[in-house]
């Protein structure tokens, strides 16, 4: 007797007269049930060959719109001296002085980098253009309030591209839809994203997989390429589609990920900036999209301030001054040697014998900066030698503007060598950089003890580590300080950390310390996570779109009696990025 075989999806007959397709899980299946699908229904492999789809070029969007002017490929280096340049390096030791006959294993210097300054003419200086895929979520969970903000923020997006810049918009639910190319913004290209923006409708389930499959094929099948690229990925749940969510053991979120997006040693990759949007968001996958790809993962807790979460980040997208930046540092002195370097999730390298090491710092924005914990053994030195040159600091990296490669000198780190040396205190700027390094590892093991379920542990390395910030009288660590202690109080109460996005909050403030780059924390703007990192350019965007979403807001109520409602929380930003400048 034969054995009759079923179809997994829809249990009817697979005899004579059904197209069929059997995947490398060895499911079986009916060909129209699983057209198209990336991945088993029974068993949640992804499936390398997509039924439905045939030839790898067809996986791709080849159809991007020219651009008007190639952009650079500068080959001719210019070297820079320090003190002229466009990148200024500097550096401060932890002590002014160290004994002659003494050693030092563990002495701190602090490199501290700063990207190219924007110019005062900005609306006329040239800039890197930027190629951008907007992938947005329209689930169900999207319907009312959400769709209708995300639009208005969609729309201060497309207004605020330059004409050079190219934009992509990707929509995903159950499935997910490229709905335009990747087109200038010339007036047609507005019109177009407008359009699309405008036909976005709330439905479905969430396959947040999906939406980075499409806008993968656009970044991997571009003809031509803009200096700068980036997407920009908004949810508002969990991926119901591809994961399997088990209180029992870790999510494999990096299913999510197309291959092609994940950062590699090699070359340049295109940063995934993922926003989770109100409460119900899957912050665990956001985080880890963002880490995977070189993003940030932001947090909009506020809903309302979802226009202005989007324009820090295209304030940054629109200013990157340096591309491909790498800081080298050279051991001088015999005996002098480098331990280990404080970077962050910038990879570093130091070599076997201590005698040189490397940050990879990638791409910063105009005016953004980057500080550096350098950790060096000082040798004894013989009578009669006064100072010792511990390091001398150089940068290399491609103006992301010209396309021209830079090289640029700056100080070198010196110590004074008296017989005796005095007791001073430290070095602020090394105090202060300590401290933030401190403080972004106890995020780090904070989160580590509350997915434990050790909430009362993860509560208490936070508070702890803000009253020792506190202590120091200093502003800046009160700040930061200040941000601790609220984090504290997110964790310590299990139900607040995964139902009220504690963890969120969490997450937000490790991609933004770790990375020392702004993001949108919790009620937007919370101590440095929100304000600390951020650069003029992110501000003045900010700045923007609060003043049109006022003025949007008054047009509205103009014809209404109701009362309008209080200043949005975007202003706290303000005044805290007014107040850091200040303190700095």
């Amino acid at each position: 007797m034969k054995l009759k075989i079923s179809c997994a999806v829809c249990h009817g007959d697979m005899g004579r007269g059904h197209a069929t397709f059997t995947a490398e899980c060895s499911h079986t299946f009916h060909l129209r049930c699983v057209n198209h699908r990336t991945a088993c229904p029974l068993c949640h492999t992804s499936w390398r060959d997509v039924p439905g789809v045939t030839p790898t070029h067809a996986l791709l969007f080849d159809d991007d719109e020219p651009l008007e002017m190639p952009p650079p490929h500068g080959n001719n280096q210019a070297t820079t001296a320090a003190g002229g340049g466009v990148m200024v390096l500097k550096t401060h030791c932890q002590y002014p002085a160290v004994a002659r006959d003494a050693t030092r294993d563990g002495f701190a210097v602090l490199v501290h980098a700063k990207a190219p300054t924007l110019p005062l003419e900005a609306a006329k200086a040239p800039r890197a253009p930027l190629d951008l895929v907007m992938v947005l979520d329209v689930s169900g969970s999207m319907m009312g309030p959400k769709i209708k903000l995300l639009k208005q923020a969609m729309g201060f997006v497309i207004d605020k591209l330059g004409p050079d810049d190219r934009l992509s918009l990707v929509s995903f639910s159950t499935t997910a839809r490229r709905l335009t190319r990747l087109a200038r913004m010339s007036d047609a290209g507005r019109a177009s994203s407008e359009r699309a923006v405008e036909s976005l409708v709330a439905n479905g389930g969430t396959n947040i997989k999906e939406g980075l499959r499409e806008a993968a094929k656009v970044i991997t099948g571009r003809r031509c390429k803009n200096a700068v690229s980036a997407i920009i990925l908004l949810s508002d749940g969990q991926d119901n589609c591809t994961l399997r969510y088990s209180a029992a053991g870790a999510t494999d979120y990096n299913a999510l990920l197309p291959s092609s997006l994940v950062r590699s040693g090699d070359g340049p990759s295109t940063p995934v900036h993922a926003f989770g949007f109100g409460k119900d968001h899957d912050s665990a996958a956001m985080h880890t999209i963002a880490e995977a790809t070189g993003g940030t993962f932001s947090f909009i807790e506020n809903e309302a301030v979802v226009q202005d979460s989007f324009a820090q980040c295209i304030g940054g997208l629109l200013s990157v001054a340096a591309q491909k930046a790498r800081v080298s540092v050279e051991c001088v002195c015999p005996g002098v040697r480098v331990r280990s370097v404080k970077s962050g999730r910038y990879k570093n390298h130091v070599d076997a014998e201590g005698s040189a090491a490397t940050v990879d710092v990638g791409e910063l924005y105009a005016d953004e900066e980057r500080r550096f914990l350098l950790l060096v053994d000082v040798p004894r030195v013989a009578e009669g030698i006064d100072v010792t040159k511990l390091v001398k600091v150089s940068c290399a990296y491609r103006d992301a503007a010209t396309g021209q490669s830079v090289d640029v000198a700056g100080e070198d780190a010196v110590v004074k060598r008296p017989v005796e040396a005095a007791e001073v205190e430290p070095s602020v700027e090394v105090e202060r950089e300590r401290l933030r390094v401190e403080a972004a590892e106890d995020i780090a093991a904070a989160r580590a003890a509350a997915e434990r379920g050790e909430h009362a542990e993860a509560s208490q390395i936070l508070r702890h580590r803000g009253m020792a910030l506190a202590a120091t009288g200093d502003a800046m660590c009160e700040e930061l300080g200040m941000e601790m202690g609220e984090l504290s109080e997110r964790v310590g109460d299990p139900t607040r950390y995964h139902t009220s996005n504690g963890k969120a909050a969490l997450l937000s403030g490790m991609s933004s310390h770790w990375q020392q780059r702004t993001t949108t924390s919790g009620n937007y703007g919370k101590g440095l996570g929100g304000g600390g990192y951020s650069t003029p350019a992110m501000r003045k965007m900010v700045g923007m779109s609060v003043k049109a979403r006022q003025k949007q807001q008054q047009q509205q109520f103009s014809t209404s009696t109701v009362t309008p409602p209080p200043p949005s929380l975007a202003m706290n930003l303000m005044r805290k990025c007014h107040r850091f400048l200040r303190l700095k």
